[in-house]
């Protein structure tokens, strides 16, 4: 179907609501309507993410039903069973995501698969326990995750509280493709959907066991009952999921001196208070500074709004805060968790890590140290939780902690996606545990690390290219690169380039090239010498290319040095690429 017929579709037949029919007929920019048209929102391996509006391009509730059609029928075909096991449903504080996840319930319901369907707000990993706890076939979260509050997105997870894996996202691919019409997709009303038990509310049943779990993981529980109030701790859920769970799991800890943003602490859709809800960004945390200033706080976290995502800045001697970057809080998670579970006698001889490959190198160094071994996946926590599913099912290692430079982190066995509520609680305790006993600050254990193992410093930058003229560009220069020749970045020799789209990697000094085992991904991942790295790859949920930085120098002033010249070379070469 053509552009032009796509949108006569949508802003004419009846199907189609009147808001949806008016916003499409105020529409006059021709290249407005293409992009809104000119494809359907892609449906990856996680699910889909786009900007909230009419059209097969962006977020709306006929997008969600098409979609949950695709996933009804796969569940549909593993039968009866299949289909009484159903689908989970958890949703955030977006536009539209309590609408989206009804929508999505009683569609499901409509083909006879049973939703159970979260009483309000929860975040992403505690839908990935969910599926886990009731036996569901699959789940659905309804979030766009730190992304700007135009947008909205539908992540989707299989029996093992996962992300949809490969096979399974092709086989609900060719579902949604095969289903050429937009019509007739009507979901179930609500009224008989409960009635027929296809619709189940589920809350505080899911709530506590999630909890009970969490506590567990505390390597120091009695210090945290009998010291955590002395640690000064500023939340903020950043108007998001966290609220709830962040507090109820610090408070049982012991850590009983947990003051919340209150500007931040109720759901907002607008997310008025931040330029984007994003727990990586400094801006974010302005009301939690001012907050730390006037309490004297040792700590301040952020969840971002589905509550995967954990933001740290701690206090310094002089009473500033410092944001510690994602690689810093998974190298302090890191080795907190194997120093202490080796000088606690349950560091598991098969002990393993896992990290991605755009994460820093630093941490491979501390588990070396501690003889736990380390397996570098591709961008993407999913590539995690596959790979410890993988652990488990073949019995070849004994997974302690995963973490993505992105903010994301994971302990335990019991989710299968990043978690910041086991975050904050790992986090918080690791702060008050070289307090009390060492007498040390997370900087002062980050400073000895450093010591140890080398100065490891890392940025991101990232391109806006948005649009059909923005794919297109993002493609130009992942060729350029690719093809290139390139024997150093900012003066420092390149070891080996890997080319994760091509499975090939190169030795630059010798010419020798090696098979990469890591399945197919556009990515580019330049090694130096001595350890760090440049990695460029477009991104799987935005219009945008990102790049990644990590160098090593023996000095914190020859880090920034190196790391200055390094970003300057990469960005000045991307620009003479896009001027040609």
């Amino acid at each position: 179907m053509k552009i032009q017929d796509r949108y006569r579709l949508w802003s004419e037949n009846p199907y189609f609501d009147e808001e949806t029919r008016q916003e499409l007929g105020e529409i006059t920019d021709p290249q407005e309507i293409e992009e809104r048209f000119y494809t359907d929102l892609e449906f990856g391996t996680g699910g889909l993410r786009g900007i909230i509006a009419a059209g097969t391009n962006r977020m709306n509730k006929y997008v969600i039903r098409k979609v949950t059609q695709g996933l009804a029928e796969c569940v549909c075909d593993h039968g009866q069973e299949g289909m009484k096991r159903g689908v989970v449903i958890a949703y955030d504080s977006r536009k539209f995501s309590p609408e989206f996840a009804l929508e999505a319930a009683l569609i499901l319901a409509q083909n006879g698969v049973k939703a159970y369907l979260f009483d309000a707000l929860r975040p992403t990993p505690e839908l990935s326990f969910a599926v886990r706890q009731l036996h569901a076939l699959a789940g659905i979260v309804v979030t766009a995750s730190h992304n700007p509050k135009v947008y909205n997105g539908y992540k989707v997870y299989w029996d093992d509280g996962g992300q949809l894996p490969p096979a399974k996202a092709d086989q609900v691919l060719a579902r949604i493709d095969a289903r050429e019409s937009w019509l007739g997709l009507e979901p179930m009303s609500i009224e008989t959907a409960k009635m027929s038990g296809l619709l189940e509310i589920i809350g505080e049943e899911i709530d506590q066991p999630y909890l009970a779990r969490v506590l567990k993981l505390a390597l120091h529980p009695d210090l945290n009952a009998e010291k955590g109030g002395e640690l000064r701790i500023v939340y903020t859920p950043l108007h998001g999921a966290g609220n709830k769970l962040v507090r109820r799991a610090l408070a049982e800890l012991g850590f009983c001196s947990v003051t919340v943003v209150s500007e931040q602490e109720l759901p907002d859709p607008e997310f008025t208070t931040v330029p984007y809800p994003n727990p990586e960004i400094p801006a974010t945390f302005d009301l939690a500074r001012k907050y730390g200033m006037e309490l004297k706080a040792d700590l301040l976290l952020a969840t971002d709004p589905d509550a995967d995502r954990l933001g740290v800045v701690v206090r310094n001697p002089y009473g500033d805060y410092v944001q510690l970057t994602g690689n810093q809080i998974g190298v302090l998670l890191t080795y907190y968790i194997l120093s202490q579970k080796k000088a606690l006698g349950t560091l598991p001889e098969n002990a393993t890590i896992i990290k991605t490959v755009a994460s820093t190198d630093l941490a491979d160094e501390v588990a070396r140290s501690f003889n736990v071994r380390v397996e570098n996946v591709l961008t993407g926590f999913k590539f995690i939780a596959e790979k410890e599913k993988e652990m488990e099912e073949s019995g070849w290692g004994t997974f302690q902690f995963g973490f993505e430079e992105s903010y994301g982190y994971l302990a335990g066995d019991f989710v299968r996606d990043k978690d910041a509520i086991i975050a904050s609680v790992l986090l918080a305790e690791a702060a008050l545990y070289y307090r009390q006993v060492e007498g040390r600050t997370l900087l002062d254990v980050l400073e000895f690390i450093y010591g140890q193992f080398g100065y490891y410093l890392d940025e991101q930058e990232s391109l806006a290219l948005e649009g059909i003229q923005g794919k297109e560009e993002i493609a130009r220069i992942m060729d350029s690169l690719r093809l290139e020749e390139i024997p150093e970045l900012g003066g420092i020799p390149i070891w080996k380039l890997d080319d994760y789209e091509q499975r090939i990697g190169k030795n630059i000094s010798t010419g020798e090239t090696y098979q990469l085992t890591l399945p197919h991904s556009n990515v580019l991942r330049f090694s130096f010498n001595g350890g760090g790295f440049v990695m460029v790859r477009p991104s799987g949920t935005e219009p945008k290319i990102k790049f990644y930085f990590s160098v090593k120098a023996d000095t914190l002033e020859k880090a920034k040095d190196t790391l200055n010249k390094v970003k300057t070379d990469v960005m000045n070469r991307v620009a003479q690429i896009r001027s040609v």
